[in-house]
């Protein structure tokens, strides 16, 4: 795998570095179509093509905060990875793979920051107890994450009848925000505490715009529907942390690549900012 931009020595050592990339190829337990651990390297590979100057925050992120690309490394290390990295007072910016691995960051991210919440952008609730009689399934990710911290869930799209009666039952349906109801960020921002983890699920994404994902769903955002969701968090909430899971490369079609690419290097110029 490439490093993040291919940037010059001096940007992306990891002592002077902001920005720990932290590649996880980890597919176990996908559901419908595979390939989410050829993600990372699309996506390394996509970033030599970003202009490193970005065009909105008219500023060049690399050289104002640096990044460091970590090795590739399994689920099981992830905790401990994303641990060091906070100790070191960096922010880790983490590439799956499926979406089963956030747990690790998230348990990480937990045991430093207390206070932490987390921001979910996804097509699905993600709220099965087991899936397929998988506890650590890709669909059970924030059932699990729900019980280490709280949970805002945006940009969603589909649910099954027992993850919609378990959100009821033990009031997570208030922090649902279905995909065509979003002209609510302030709403949003108000459910996350002061120290927010953000899990982005590419299927965030209308198929218009990502059809590269295991488990597309119609209906989704586009690129400055999201945008305006990231930038205004990043500006009122102290994110620290981040991942991007569940691109499934397709082979010749580089634009959902080069778009995600683009959104890790867009959300590290916020948070440098």
């Amino acid at each position: 795998m490439s490093d993040f931009l291919s940037l010059e020595p001096k940007y992306c050592n990891y002592k002077n570095s902001l920005f720990a990339v932290i590649p996880c190829p980890h597919e176990a337990t996908t559901s419908y179509m595979k390939g989410t651990k050829n993600g990372p390297a699309a996506i390394l590979s996509a970033s030599r093509q970003v202009e490193n100057f970005d065009d909105e925050l008219k500023a060049d992120t690399a050289r104002k905060a640096g990044i460091h690309t970590m090795k590739p490394l399994t689920k099981a290390r992830l905790c401990g990875a994303v641990t060091k990295v906070f100790k070191d007072k960096k922010i880790p910016v983490v590439l799956g793979g499926e979406h089963s691995l956030s747990v690790e960051a998230v348990k990480a991210a937990k045991a430093r920051f207390p206070r932490l919440s987390v921001l979910q952008l996804d097509a699905h609730t993600d709220l099965r107890d087991a899936y397929k009689g998988k506890k650590d399934s890709h669909a059970c990710v924030m059932r699990r994450i729900l019980d280490i911290c709280p949970v805002v869930q945006v940009g969603i799209r589909s649910t099954s009848e027992e993850e919609w009666e378990f959100a009821k039952k033990s009031g997570q349906d208030k922090k649902i925000h279905f995909a065509e109801h979003l002209d609510v960020v302030e709403k949003v921002i108000a459910q996350l505490s002061d120290q927010v983890y953000i899990t982005c699920d590419v299927d965030i994404f209308d198929p218009a715009v990502i059809p590269s994902t295991g488990t597309p769903e119609p209906g989704g955002l586009f690129w400055y529907e999201v945008l305006d969701i990231l930038r205004e968090v990043c500006k009122q909430k102290t994110v620290v942390g981040v991942d991007f899971v569940e691109l499934c490369p397709i082979k010749g079609m580089v634009a959902p690549d080069f778009t995600i690419a683009k959104l890790v290097y867009r959300i590290m110029g916020y948070l440098a900012k």
